[in-house]
């Protein structure tokens, strides 16, 4: 590619970018009482929310659909042209319909429409033409016009599909807004991905405890320290008074620096080669919290203390990386 197609492949990029920016930003103007209504009557279904649309209104579509169920309202994707062939049943009493057509005349959604009016289901239209027949039927009708697609021939949908998809947001957002809808409900929608881990995992439910965890005191030989870093396979030793109470920790990271600067390490014990002051977590903070103490500070693990700074645990980073936190 020389470089005047370089600078064209550039340019076009940027073009389409910016076209589709200033169609999401007009949007803004028609947050109106016809968005709030919208919003109202999601809010107020009693059965399913049915998305549809044709083409790429419908992948919008299923995306809305999605968001809309990942946020606590039960919705579902229905292809116009498979409704009027039997697809249709998943349609009941009580549903809301969201119809998405930029020009507001598709005719497999047109041709939809009478069956589901007959359900005495609610529809919101999405569309870019306030005069269409779509709009026309609607109870509520959103308004996404966009002056122009980012395409060269104004014909392949783009920015119009990017502002269907921009407004389908709104409404999710607002409408789980207006619900209530907690970080802890979003949890119990997302339990196996890493999202759902981040949420609702604590440290207590993955750091070590009890006999697993590596503890000495300052008067531990180094032997001994070593044996035990070795042997908890943490890479780490807490460092601890007679009351339990954490005073400083010991890496294997501190001891390769202290075998650099030290002449006679083995005569040292723990309390002359530990770092005081260390940086620990409480069991009942959140494990993604310790994630990004350890990323901060580039340490592999974390002493875990109570209240009253008393060791009760150890959490790695290893361990972390298993369960899907990192």
């Amino acid at each position: 590619m020389n470089k005047n197609d370089t600078q064209k492949t550039i340019e076009r990029a940027k073009k389409v970018l910016r076209i589709e920016s200033e169609a999401v930003s007009a949007l803004m103007s028609r947050i109106d009482n016809h968005f709030v209504s919208a919003v109202d009557i999601l809010y107020d279904c009693k059965g399913r929310v049915v998305v549809t649309g044709m083409g790429k209104s419908g992948i919008i579509g299923k995306k809305i659909a999605a968001t809309l169920a990942s946020t606590g309202t039960p919705a579902l994707y229905l292809h116009p042209a498979e409704g009027i062939h039997g697809d249709l049943g998943m349609v009941t009493r009580g549903d809301v319909v969201i119809a998405i057509s930029n020009s507001g005349e598709t005719p497999e959604i047109v041709s939809i429409l009478p069956f589901l009016k007959r359900f005495g289901v609610k529809l919101i239209v999405m569309a870019g033409n306030e005069k269409s027949t779509l709009a026309k039927m609607g109870d509520v009708m959103i308004n996404i016009r966009v002056k122009e697609e980012a395409c060269p021939m104004n014909l392949v949908p783009t920015a119009s599909t990017t502002a269907a998809l921009a407004m389908g947001d709104a409404l999710a957002v607002a409408l789980l807004e207006k619900r209530g809808f907690k970080k802890e409900d979003f949890v119990l929608l997302h339990p196996g991905g890493t999202l759902g881990k981040r949420l609702i995992l604590r440290v207590s439910d993955v750091m070590h405890r009890g006999a697993d965890i590596p503890i000495v005191t300052a008067e531990t030989s180094m032997k001994d320290l070593i044996f035990v870093i070795t042997s908890k396979k943490l890479g780490i030793a807490a460092v601890v008074n007679k009351n339990k109470k954490l005073i400083g920790v010991f890496t294997d990271g501190d001891l390769r620096r202290s075998l650099e600067r030290e002449t006679d390490i083995f005569k040292k014990r723990a309390g002359d080669v530990m770092i005081k002051n260390p940086k620990a977590i409480t069991a009942d903070a959140m494990a993604a919290k310790a994630v990004q103490i350890m990323e901060r500070y580039s340490i592999t693990a974390l002493p875990v203390v109570d209240k009253r700074n008393i060791i009760e645990g150890i959490i790695h980073l290893h361990d972390l990386l298993k369960i899907g936190v990192v």
